[in-house]
């Protein structure tokens, strides 16, 4: 599946079976929810906090991504936004700005 074509579905089913999307703003702040629960059990996993008891089993990271994804299409989709053309875009911008500033660091070689 491409970008494009996540963005289609996410309209169809908004359309179809989510009524209408919510206002951006409140999109916005689910998507902060959403990114926090990725924190959370990145945190947990992959940091210096322990699960909760009973919370490691319903702290699935897969899908947390996802729906961080979600909303993101459905900002993108109501805001007219093109994922596709700006993420070719912005790796563009990227790659032209950090074109040696990543293999210059010392912080990311072996001996730094």
């Amino acid at each position: 599946m491409t970008i494009k074509e996540a963005q289609e579905q996410v309209d169809a089913w908004i359309k179809s079976v989510g009524v209408r999307y919510f206002s951006e703003l409140t999109n916005m702040a689910i998507l902060t929810e959403e990114v926090g629960e990725v924190a959370r059990i990145m945190a947990r996993r992959y940091g210096d906090q322990s699960f909760k008891a009973g919370e490691e089993s319903q702290s699935d990271l897969s899908d947390e991504l996802c729906d961080v994804f979600w909303v993101l299409l459905c900002l993108a989709n109501q805001t007219g936004v093109d994922l596709t053309a700006a993420f070719e875009k912005n790796i563009e911008k990227k790659t032209k700005r950090d074109k040696t500033r990543h293999i210059n660091n010392p912080k990311l070689t072996n001996n730094g």
